[in-house]
């Protein structure tokens, strides 16, 4: 198995230098907010973090490609970085602390691009996640300070509690019927949204979690943190990994049943 401790420390890097720059523009006054054409926010601090980001990768791994939220593709090969410099920009833009920048690398392999090293870092709760293929999952401030993540043992859905981002969602796709007969029969829920039940999932402090509509860059990193804490990742078709456009995450005895109420 390929060594990812190189890459691991230089996602780290990248982590810092981003929440450098998202910090402090957060709570800024005079912080400036554009409306996407998707008619999403996008900060002034977005736009920085990840051309930060760029620049870095280009000086460390120039032959690498990279896709962000913000600027789009750039480069080819069998290595790419993938970047969400501020995933939960809503809540970055009115002050609320969950949001984090999200950096996974993704390595091509015969079942197709898969991630292999990835890094969540969400500064204003002091909190970070990472982990690499093979090497497992861990939260801490540091490499060398940190603790190894497992997800929980729960395996009923009516012992279990279940993270999710919004309901609307679920009702544009024809799905909100299956979601809420999952939110009567497990035993909790919880609006979280974003990152964070994906890092609650890989710690054990929620089961399972689920999204409707989401992008590469909001999955990528994740999905290996997850995967590497013993859990499952897929989409709600039940392929492995962050490409369906829609995720599921699991603790793994759960996910089965999780896909049966939300896979529609």
């Amino acid at each position: 198995m390929p060594d990812y401790h190189d890459d691991l420390r230089l996602a780290h890097v990248l982590a810092d230098t981003a929440d450098a720059t998202t910090m402090e523009r957060f709570k800024a006054l005079d912080l400036k907010v554009e409306t996407k054409p998707d008619m999403t926010p996008v900060s002034e601090a977005d736009k920085a973090a990840e051309e930060l980001i760029r620049t870095s990768l280009q000086r460390a791994r120039p032959r690498d490609a990279v896709l962000g939220e913000e600027f789009g593709s750039e480069g080819h090969g069998p290595r790419r970085w993938v970047v969400d410099p501020i995933d939960g920009t809503k809540n970055y833009v009115r002050g609320v602390p969950v949001w984090a920048t999200l950096i996974a690398l993704m390595e091509r392999s015969e079942e197709g691009d898969r991630p292999v090293v990835g890094v969540v870092s969400a500064p204003a709760l002091n909190r970070r996640w990472w982990a690499a293929l093979g090497l497992g999952a861990y939260t801490g401030r540091s490499l060398s300070s940190a603790t190894r993540l497992s997800v929980s043992r729960v395996s009923r859905i009516q012992d279990a509690s279940f993270a999710y981002s919004s309901l609307t969602g679920w009702e544009e796709r024809g799905r909100l019927g299956g979601f809420l007969d999952l939110t009567r029969d497990c035993w909790r829920t919880r609006g979280y949204g974003d990152f964070w039940p994906y890092m609650m999932v890989a710690e054990g402090s929620v089961d399972m979690c689920a999204e409707p509509e989401l992008s590469l860059w909001d999955m990528a990193a994740n999905a290996i943190i997850v995967q590497e804490a013993g859990g499952a990742f897929t989409g709600l078709d039940g392929r492995e990994g962050p490409h369906s456009g829609d995720a599921a995450a699991s603790n793994g005895l759960l996910h089965e049943d999780l896909l049966a109420y939300l896979g529609g």
